[in-house]
């Protein structure tokens, strides 16, 4: 049942007598030797020349052997290196016309009328003027006498793509800059390690991260680790902060806490613009508080360190894609930067991005700070507002007499509230960030007014009646713990509908929200259809994806695959490394994921794999024969090692042990094999980054839901709450940049139900890239690229979050 879509050649888009100059500049950011590597080795498939171009504009302004001609062997083992190997400077000379015209002369001089830029905004910008003044450049080099005539006829056009590299996240125009996710990676360790010995010495931790200008890394490391505080440059505290701050601290305190975390964006001010220091938010809590207060600057620790899965993908992804973007530009082609919009790379207009990125700080100048939230899109808005629903608790309500509303009461200033029981189950297997799901669920539940119950053991629990009320101060410290403090099974509720109906009786139970794989969403429908004979299961339920299989119909994305995908990146890491003294050598991993590919063909891609067999894509004994003969060119090269990931059900008879014995008898004395079975350590450890942000923020907006649904399915008379319509039982999934809620039933029409996957699924068009950047002579759907999106309205457009 192979998914893919039938692939256009490279018949536009070839790159003989080329040339295509890369180059880091500015900070540097893990990542970004993927994106190099990713170039280097696009632009040789379709037949272009490469080159580097070491230490940024300083090397293209001196020219000599900072600029050289790079082969495919010259980016390998490249992709889980921190940093840039091709270096990165500032240079001061390229800032003036005389720097920029011995740049000119140096391309010129190899043919190098092409140029990808990875950086920040400072680094496009000049590109982009680069670009525009090339022509002017080359006619004062043949008035010089330096270039001959026809050589400037030859060159007269210079093509640039940018690619954004920054670990601030502070560039308009793209979801997620390159090092960015990698950057949260190091924050949050060393959040994890902090809070071992605060909690052993009852200590606060003032901790400062980078971002002079965003405080995105700030504000997104706060939400996943659950911060008490955090103060970032767009939206400087109000004024007596001091006062508020530190009786958020006494209070959680008060009620048991035994550590607090203060984090502090470097560029942090006040309204009035005075800054607020580490030192001086330390000083303040001992004084006030009298707490063992101590501070923590990260520093260039956030640059540093092996680049996420995530960041290795975008970069391999957005690398590529640069390259296809060059090799169609005309003349007449703006300047582009090569982004990310939801699971889409795409191409914006490189100064319209940058103008807006401009506005952010001209905002935040004229003290126009809600300005500049807003500017920084709609995904800074949602971190700012879930961040402030989570951590600020409001009073506890009181526990409802019946299943109804309270009423109104003009005296009172603060909005209506419900009174609803709202349950809380995980069900499936477990999955890192299912407990970041639930703290957010419960606490945003009881900000709504609602009363919260959570469910031990699934389905199962919830028919033998493991259920008990959740309060604020129950789920504190969720959001870095693994794997599932609820209890989690797979079992069904089919054959326990009666005793689950006599639970929401008993409990009062109107809404409940599941947390889980596939077997949450065959649970749900088995409850849609058990609506016809229990009016008890007449009531808003809501699902949220979880499972590292990243199998669930209607989400492009679930909770726990991030971090799993992490774990088998990590892995082969060290699995490689292994035989770093040893020649010759191919290594089998097998991934989970059910007959879901996702973890072993992004797996795959994040650690530079030459294979990577799923259900999705048969293979036969063809594919095999030509991995094997492909590997055996590969160990004639300086190259020496192989890695084959195998998801766990892509066939029943081509199995882990038997590829391995066929790779080991066919490479006899050329190179030998090693076999591994990843297993349950898939499913464990911290979850990472973006499974505690999104579990966070999706089940933030699943309750919301749950509290609307309920307020437009309360019966007065009755004096309860009933629905059999099928939009009340949803899956809330992530789908491009937008999350969607979409009602079960129709999503059995997109779902291979033998198999528990969706029939279509985004990322099998990626594998084309793993095979492309291993050498695979084949062909890539070039379908989608050349679409220009203009940043301004692609944000106008957009009414929900990217994640």
């Amino acid at each position: 049942m192979a998914q893919h879509s039938p692939r256009k050649l490279f018949e536009n888009l070839n790159g003989a007598g080329k040339a295509i100059g890369v180059l880091t500049s500015g900070g540097d950011a893990q990542g970004m030797n993927a994106a190099v590597r990713a170039v280097v080795r696009m632009g040789i498939y379709v037949g272009a020349k490469v080159y580097f171009v070491h230490e940024g504009y300083q090397g293209m302004v001196d020219g000599g052997d900072n600029i050289v001609e790079a082969t495919w062997e010259k980016v390998s083992s490249i992709l889980q290196m921190g940093g840039t190997v091709i270096g990165s400077a500032r240079c001061k000379a390229f800032r003036n016309r005389e720097g920029r015209l011995k740049a000119a002369l140096h391309l010129v001089q190899l043919g190098i009328t092409n140029l990808c830029v990875i950086g920040g905004d400072g680094s496009l910008t000049g590109a982009n003027l680069f670009r525009e003044e090339w022509k002017g450049l080359l006619d004062e080099l043949v008035e010089k006498g330096e270039i001959q005539s026809e050589e400037a006829m030859k060159y007269s056009h210079l093509n640039v793509v940018g690619m954004v590299g920054s670990i601030d996240n502070d560039f308009c125009g793209t979801d997620m800059t390159i090092g960015t996710d990698s950057a949260l990676h190091r924050i949050i360790e060393v959040v994890d390690a902090i809070v071992t010995t605060a909690q052993s010495h009852q200590r606060t931790f003032v901790l400062e991260v980078m971002g002079r200008h965003c405080g995105y890394l700030a504000l997104v490391s706060a939400l996943a680790c659950g911060a008490d505080w955090v103060f970032i440059p767009e939206s400087p505290p109000e004024d007596g902060w001091e006062d508020q701050m530190c009786e958020k601290l006494s209070e959680s305190r008060s009620r048991g806490s035994r550590l607090n975390i203060i984090i502090v964006a470097e560029g942090a001010n006040d309204r009035h613009g005075k800054q607020i220091s580490s030192d001086f938010v330390k000083d303040l809590v001992v004084s006030r508080l009298g707490f063992d207060t101590r501070i923590t600057i990260l520093g260039h620790v956030q640059r540093g360190g092996t680049p996420s899965a995530f960041d290795r993908i975008l970069g391999s992804r957005i690398g590529v894609e640069a390259v296809i973007a060059l090799l169609e530009a005309s003349p007449d082609t703006p300047a582009c930067v090569v982004s990310l919009s939801g699971n889409q790379a795409i191409r914006v207009p490189l100064m319209e991005c940058v103008q807006m990125t401009q506005e952010v700080q001209k905002a935040m100048d004229e003290k126009r700070f809600d300005d500049a939230v807003k500017l920084r899109g709609r995904s800074f808005v949602n971190n700012l507002n879930t961040y402030k629903l989570l951590a600020h608790k409001t009073k506890d309500v009181e526990p409802p007499q019946s299943n109804t509303r309270r009423r109104y009461c003009p005296e009172k200033k603060k909005k209506e509230q419900s009174s609803f029981n709202v349950a809380v189950l995980n069900v499936g297997a477990p999955a890192a960030g299912m407990n970041a799901a639930v703290r957010s669920a419960v606490r945003i539940g009881i900000t709504e007014g609602h009363r919260m119950f959570a469910v031990a053991d699934g389905f199962e629990g919830f028919s033998k009646g493991q259920i008990k009320e959740i309060k604020w101060g129950g789920v504190g410290g969720w959001t870095g713990q693994g794997g599932s403090l609820l209890g989690t099974k797979r079992t069904l509720p089919g054959k326990n509908l009666q005793a689950i109906a006599d639970q929401i009786r008993t409990h009062n139970i109107s809404a409940f929200m599941v947390i889980g794989g596939f077997e949450a969403y065959l649970g749900l429908l088995e409850l849609l259809a058990a609506r016809a004979k229990y009016d008890e299961f007449c009531i808003p339920m809501v699902m949220v994806p979880a499972t590292v299989s990243n199998n669930v119909p209607g989400s492009d994305f679930s909770i726990g695959a991030d971090t799993a995908l992490n774990a088998i990146t990590d892995t082969c890491d060290r699995i490689k490394q292994s035989a770093s003294g040893t020649k010759r050598r191919v290594f089998i991993i097998e991934t989970m994921g059910g007959y879901c590919g996702y973890l072993a063909s992004m797996g795959g891609l994040a650690a530079g794999a030459d294979a990577a067999y799923i259900f999705e894509d048969p293979i036969d004994i063809r594919e095999l024969q030509a991995n094997v003969i492909h590997l055996t060119e590969k160990m004639k090269t300086s190259i020496q090692r192989g890695l084959v990931l195998r998801n766990e059900n892509s066939n029943d008879n081509y199995t882990t042990d038997f590829i391995y014995q066929l790779y080991s008898e066919e490479g006899k004395g050329i190179f030998d094999c090693r076999k591994n079975i990843l297993g349950h350590m898939q499913q464990g450890g911290a979850p990472s980054p973006f499974d505690r942000n999104f579990g966070t923020k999706i089940a933030a907006k699943a309750v919301q839901w749950l509290s609307r649904t309920l307020k437009e399915n309360y019966r007065r008379v009755t004096g309860k709450i009933f629905t059999n319509t099928d939009d009340t039982i949803c899956l809330l999934g992530m789908r491009r940049r937008t999350l969607l809620f979409q009602p079960v039933s129709q999503l059995m029409s997109e779902t291979d139900l033998k198999h528990r996957i969706p029939k279509e699924q985004w990322w099998v068009n990626l594998r084309a890239l793993m095979k492309i950047l291993a050498k695979y002579k084949i062909s890539y759907d070039v379908s989608d690229a050349g679409k220009l999106e203009h940043v301004t309205q692609r944000m106008r457009d957009t009414d929900n979050e990217t994640l």
